[in-house]
Formats: structure tokens, C-alpha cells, sequence
């Protein structure tokens, strides 16, 4: 028999084990060796699941023999992993210990979804910037920025109205005219950006630190695009980030230093509670 038939018998034998579940993952009644190491084995039943219904025959016995493969190569791995455990190490230990915080975090997750009130407010959140800003020091600058990067025939007259203009009317105009010329279009007001990345949207050199402060508006073109941008307003490095720049970060890290603390709380309530009820003995 070929090894093409031979592999799509194997295909064809896992697809008529789809639903022929052995929790046990032991080897059936004429069951197929698919692959051994040293005393390992592997089986075709062991393989359920592996390859989705409806997955073509070549399809699968591709899948079956990529995960054959792994599974050779982890087994190799934790023989040679086996016979070199040092004699000092004491893996039934580490097993429990692991097992331990597993158990523990997972109960403590299981708290946490229960009892902690994730809502920050507003006021919370000010409150916090304003007592922690030596926090929120920016690494590089950062700045609010429009830009419109437009094709060579996108009409001029009608843009430059827009773009200077500062009634609501035109703005809503301007966005409407982004959407139909523009291959790229920033014209959000209020979102921080940082400066590397704007400067990577413009040709080289338009803005960088050291003339994002005098450099606040220009056009520009670099043969295929024209550029129309604006900063409108920039932070360097160094100072304090805007508190809308960090809102998102500041809000973790409440909810960070509540979760430690309705933590601790929950220990704490845990330990006396059972105290009370004589559970606890500490011998002197």
C-alpha cells in the first residue's frame, strides 16, 4: 500500500472517531500507532478533536502528522528533561507549590469578580492625577493633531475654505470632504498622539522635537500626496502628561490598588472570623 492511501486511511479512521470519546485517552481495539518514544506511545484515538469536521482528507492528514510531529519532539524533550533533573531538585514540591498558587489565584479572581466595585469616577480619577503627577511624566512628546493627506486631483479651492475655517458648519463639511478625498484623514481635536508617530505620516523632517513648537500648521507636498496638518496643541517630554492622556492609566491603577486592598480585607475578615470559631490554633 502507498503511504498516500496508508495516510488517508489514517484521515478516514480519525474522522470516524469524532465522536467516540475515551477520557482516558487509552488506546482502543485495533487502535493505530501513530508514533512512539522510548515507552510512549501515541494512538489515533488520542487525536480527537484535533482536526475540525469537515476538513478535507488531505487537509487532515497534514494536521495529524504536523501534531504527530510535535508531540515526538515534547516527548524527546521531557525524556531528556527527565534524566537530568538534579538530585537537589525537588519536583514533588514544586508540583504542589504550583498547584497551590494556581488554586489561590484562581479563588482570588473568583473574589474579586464577586465583591469589587470596578466603577472609578470622574472625581476619583481627578483627584488621584492631581495627588500623583510625578506619576505621569512623559517619556517623549506628545501632541493633538489634525492632517489630511490628500491625491493630486482632490480639489483645492473648496479644501482651503475648510481647513482655515472654524465654524462648526464647515467642520462638518471638511469631514464630509475627507471622506470622499482623503487617503488618510486625522481630524479628531481632542485625541493625543504621540510625536513619533505623526512624524512618521509626514514626509521626513516636517516635525520632529525640536521645531514641534514653532512649527504649528503647514502644507505641504512630496510629489505623489499633499499634506494639510495642524498641531494643535503639544507636551514635550519630561513634563506632565495631560490628565486625558493618562485617564485610562490612572483607572488601572486605582482598580489595581483596590483589588490589593478588598484582598487583604477579605484575608483579614477570613483569619478572624476563624479565630472566633476556634480554628485556629498557634502553639508557643
Amino acid at each position: 500500500m502507498s503511504r498516500t492511501l496508508i495516510y488517508f486511511f489514517l484521515a478516514l479512521s480519525l474522522l470516524s472517531l469524532w465522536h467516540c470519546s475515551d477520557p482516558n485517552n487509552a488506546p482502543k481495539a485495533g487502535d493505530t500507532l501513530l508514533a512512539k518514544v522510548y515507552n510512549k506511545s501515541l494512538y489515533l484515538s488520542q487525536l480527537e478533536g484535533i482536526v475540525p469536521e469537515g476538513t478535507s482528507a488531505g487537509d487532515s492528514v497534514l494536521m495529524v502528522t504536523a501534531y504527530t510531529q510535535r508531540w515526538v519532539r515534547e516527548q524527546l524533550l521531557m525524556y531528556e528533561a527527565e534524566r537530568n533533573i538534579p538530585k537537589d531538585l525537588n519536583i514533588d514540591k514544586l508540583v504542589r507549590d504550583y498547584r497551590a498558587s494556581l488554586v489561590r489565584f484562581n479563588f482570588e479572581q473568583q473574589i474579586i469578580a464577586e465583591k469589587l466595585d470596578s466603577t472609578v469616577s470622574e472625581a476619583e480619577l481627578k483627584t488621584f492625577y492631581e495627588n500623583n503627577k510625578d506619576q505621569f511624566q512623559l517619556e517623549n512628546t506628545i501632541l493633538k493633531f489634525q492632517l489630511l493627506k490628500l491625491p493630486p486631483n482632490a480639489p483645492q479651492n473648496e479644501l482651503n475654505k475648510l481647513w482655515y475655517s472654524r465654524s462648526a458648519s464647515d467642520e462638518v463639511k471638511l469631514r464630509s470632504y475627507a471622506k470622499q478625498w482623503a487617503a488618510l484623514a486625522l481630524l479628531d481635536t481632542e485625541k493625543w498622539y504621540k510625536l513619533d508617530e505623526v512624524a512618521a505620516l509626514l514626509p521626513k523632517g516636517t516635525l520632529s522635537s525640536d521645531n514641534v513648537g514653532s512649527r504649528r500648521e503647514g502644507t505641504l507636498s512630496d510629489g505623489d500626496f499633499r499634506y494639510y496638518y495642524r498641531v494643535v496643541e503639544s507636551v514635550k517630554g519630561k513634563e506632565t502628561a495631560p490628565f486625558e492622556y493618562v485617564k485610562e492609566q490612572a483607572s488601572k491603577v486605582i482598580l489595581h490598588k483596590r483589588k490589593q486592598q478588598l484582598l487583604e480585607k477579605w484575608k483579614e475578615d477570613l483569619y478572624q472570623k476563624e479565630l472566633r470559631r476556634e480554628n485556629i490554633q498557634i502553639v508557643q
